[in-house]
């Protein structure tokens, strides 16, 4: 399994989930755990994703992902689980 983190930060509006999720069904991407949230009308989510079977390279992927937020209004950016873990470790 090779895990990849995705965060989506934004105005909360309807839809942002479902646009999210349907680039990694297009992708073969699967969504293994998710977690969202809305603080004072700003959205944010955070997912792990399995990219093992993606049928996109890790690049193209996050560019189809941050052209869709552009799209939406909203930041959405993905990481590898190794480079994310390494930024966060305290």
């Amino acid at each position: 399994m090779k895990k990849a983190i995705i965060t989506v930060i934004g105005k909360d509006k309807v839809g942002i989930i479902y646009g999210v999720t349907k680039i990694l069904s297009e992708n073969n991407v699967n969504v293994l755990d998710i977690s969202q949230t809305i603080l004072q009308g700003m959205f944010t989510m955070m997912m792990i994703v399995d990219i093992e079977k993606c049928d996109s390279n890790f690049e193209a992927l996050s560019d189809i992902l941050a052209k869709e937020g552009q799209e939406m209004g909203v930041e959405i950016r993905i990481q590898l689980e190794s480079i994310f873990e390494s930024m966060h470790r305290i």
